[in-house]
């Protein structure tokens, strides 16, 4: 207990001198400029749509694994976690294809975005962005399909332009350790730029292994998330044995690298041409928490270790655009066009324990063309963007089963349809902001035109013998926004807004076949006859700076759920169960069955006790339940618990500290939805218990253009998950990174 104490006594001490939160933050005042909220550059205070805004600084201070990390280091993000090389962000309740994911203006989300939970954001190297964009609730308007919860704008860095004669050349660089899962990475980017043409390049490397969770545990759960087995495969042979380090979770770790190049092209005052180049890479990242999964064996009264292998085969991104920026553009204030292309490729690769003579891979791949036009009038008092957008995904799906034993390799159902797999969007749509009063009183509305057409075909229909070897879908949409902000005075700023978005069920949705979990016994079967899902959306925003010293910024939200898409029993062929992976498992099917009312609220607080010297805290609660289409009602999946961040921070001209903690309230077992994606095969048998982390970050600038930044995080070594994770969260963890400017 002494020791404790001694502990808890150093961190209070660390906290009391920590540094400016701007740099987490960074929304130091109201008139702070947006770039995505309207497509455009926006202040801030014009737009009613709540928006986090993390730069470039923050990003660097944050010291964050991967951009998942990032975003729970704000504490107004919740993620779920999986696996080490994954992170599945969640806004008001929302998460996954539920919530858009945007890297240069370009929509990340696809045709195979699943419902459950994602790792997608970590193909974006936050090393490389200049800023993140946070919008909370629907932004269907501006960004079509998905876009339920929200949209993360993820802003790559960008090439720049020398102002005078000589060629402007501006980089920087940094080396990182992490003592709990040995992290190794390095980056390095660096911008070479004369008045006309400017090149950026960025390249990074990171080198994770397998993540140590923290000892100390829940009094009541005090193994809780220990690995206590493996599989050992030695000589071609399977054998469950046991773990040497139990806190130690075996195979998580994994490597990553990512490059962007960037051309820049002034051709005159009013027109530029910018080329990005984007490519993101992983080696096999285990799939961490189906490797806990337990099954009988060999007809056997016990259980064993289900997978001997279950990993995602490297994620590869690729992207390329071309834009046009012109300004002015005749009767346009500005004009832009955007064409791009991505390739993506995804694959899932799992083995049995002893079975030697499946080793099953499926693998999807993708390729995407999109376009962009937006353009922007201001006269007046009046804004307004006009665009057009388009995407086209085209995926081939296809699995394999190979003998180990014998080198024999055969057909495999495929994940989804092994035939012809086509989501096509295009949309129009208008954004006008209009300034009344002075500006005191600022009005946002917005409409949306959307046409989603969806084809996908079963060319080998022998696994299953669907009733169906086609889907087809045309949908078309309207959406849009009616907001107002109103600014008695500088110092008080209030919101009302009215939102609505949709998202049109993908393949993902409509054709999948996949088993569902281990402990449930379910298999998920395509259903053609799934409808688009909606939601429709009330913000109220309060922000008042007291004695220019204070900021309290409250946003409240009530969200209706529309259409909502869930798993629910289904029949095949007449029949409720099949053997599926030799299970037998019952039917089930993506169903437009439930709707939702969701409703939260989110508070922050900002105390500048000097220049130097400040205050943070945040905390955000979400409430969710569906009612059925049987009448009665269950909580809805993806709510987190309570959760947030308070930090005192301090900085100095060379010094800069901050003392933080983080924070998630319990999930009791009650508020799962057991139908869901909550995974409460992850957790103790009453939730997820509450937990709190005690962190401390420093950087000392030993020059003008080197730093030293060092960390410990989760100080008190605490033992915890995040909920909906089957994979525990670091345990005590000490950080040393080096960073260096050109």
């Amino acid at each position: 207990m002494s020791k404790k104490i001694v502990m808890l006594a150093a961190c209070i001490y660390s906290i009391l001198s920590v540094y400016a939160q701007e740099d987490t933050l960074s929304e130091k005042t109201l008139g702070e400029i947006v770039l995505s909220a309207n497509k455009f550059a926006e202040r801030k205070r014009n737009v009613n749509q709540k928006v986090d805004i993390i730069t470039a600084k923050a990003i660097a201070n944050t010291n964050a694994q991967n951009t998942g990390d990032l975003l729970i280091n704000t504490g107004n993000v919740f993620v779920q976690k999986s696996q080490q090389g994954g992170s599945s962000p969640v806004l008001r309740g929302f998460e996954a294809s539920r919530v858009l994911l945007v890297i240069d203006g370009i929509r990340m989300n696809n045709a195979i975005y699943r419902a459950g939970h994602l790792q997608n954001v970590i193909t974006v190297d936050q090393n490389m962005l200049e800023r993140v964009e946070v919008l909370y609730g629907p932004a269907s308007t501006l960004y079509g399909s998905d876009a339920l919860g929200g949209v993360i704008h993820l802003r790559t860095k960008s090439p720049l332009l020398s102002s005078g004669k000589k060629i402007k050349i501006v980089g920087t660089g940094f080396t990182r350790f992490s003592s709990v899962n040995s992290e190794k990475t390095a980056h390095f980017n660096l911008s070479i730029g004369g008045k006309k043409l400017a090149w950026l390049q960025a390249y990074s490397y990171s080198d994770f292994d397998d993540v140590k969770m923290g000892k100390n545990y829940p009094d009541k759960y005090p193994g809780f998330g220990r690995r206590d087995s493996l599989i050992n495969t030695d000589g071609g042979i399977d054998n469950v044995i046991l773990n040497s380090d139990t806190r130690k979770q075996k195979f998580s770790g994994y490597k990553q690298w990512d490059i962007i190049q960037k051309l820049l092209f002034k051709q005159s005052n009013k027109v530029t041409h910018l080329l990005n180049l984007q490519m993101s890479n992983t080696t096999d990242v285990p799939r961490y928490d189906r490797l806990q999964d337990k099954r009988n064996f060999g007809g056997s009264t016990g259980t064993t270790l289900r997978y001997a292998e279950w990993f995602y085969g490297p994620q590869k991104r690729w992207l390329g655009s071309y834009e046009l920026n012109v300004s002015p553009a005749g009767f346009f204030d500005q004009f832009r066009v955007n064409v791009n292309y991505q390739n993506i490729e995804e694959s899932r690769q799992q083995r049995e324990y002893r079975r030697y003579d499946r080793f099953d891979s499926r693998v999807e791949k993708l390729n995407i063309w999109g376009y962009i036009i937006d353009t922007r009038k201001k006269w007046g008092g009046n804004e307004i963007t006009i665009g057009t957008d388009g995407q086209l995904n085209d995926l081939n799906s296809s699995a394999t089963r190979t003998n180990l034993t014998t080198g024999a390799v055969s057909n495999l159902d495929s994940r989804y349809p092994n035939g012809k797999n086509k989501v096509n969007y295009f949309g129009l749509y208008a954004q006008h902001l209009l300034k009344l009063n002075g500006e005191k009183l600022i009005v946002n509305d917005g409409i949306r035109l959307q046409t989603v057409s969806l084809n996908s075909t079963i060319a080998d229909n022998s696994f299953f013998n669907l009733p169906f070897t086609a889907i087809k879908q045309n949908t078309f949409a309207v959406t849009g926004n009616l907001g107002m902000v109103y600014l008695p005075s500088d110092d008080t700023r209030v919101t009302l807004g009215l939102s609505s978005g949709f998202r049109n069920p993908n393949i993902d949705d409509l054709a999948r076949i996949f088993e569902s979990s281990t402990a449930l016994k379910r298999v998920v079967m395509p259903n053609p006859d799934i409808k688009p899902e909606y939601t429709y959306n009330f913000d109220l925003g309060i922000s008042q700076f007291i004695a220019k010293k204070i900021k309290f910024e409250f946003t409240g939200f009530y969200t209706l759920f529309r259409n909502a898409i869930g798993l629910a029993p289904f029949q095949l062929s007449g029949q409720d169960s099949i053997v599926y992976n030799g299970v037998k498992s019952a039917v089930y099917a993506n169903r437009n069955v439930k709707k939702a009312n969701t409703y939260g609220f989110n508070i922050n607080l900002k105390i500048d006790f000097t220049n130097q010297f400040s205050f943070f805290g945040t905390v955000t609660n979400t409430y969710g339940k569906f009612k059925n289409s049987n009448g009665t009602k269950s909580p809805q999946d993806h709510i987190p618990p309570v959760f947030g961040k308070a930090s005192l921070a301090y900085k100095h001209e060379k010094i800069s500290t901050e003392g933080y903690v983080l924070y998630n309230g319990w999930k009791k077992i009650k508020n799962y939805n057991l139908d869901g994606e909550d995974n409460q095969q992850y957790a103790t048998p009453d939730g997820m218990p509450s937990w709190l982390t005690l962190n401390w970050r420093n950087s000392f600038n030993i020059s003008k253009k080197i730093q030293l930044q060092f960390a410990i995080e989760n100080i008190l070594d605490r033992n915890y998950r995040y909920f909906a994770s089957g994979f525990s969260a670091p345990g005590r963890n000490f950080i040393f990174a080096l960073r260096m400017e050109i």
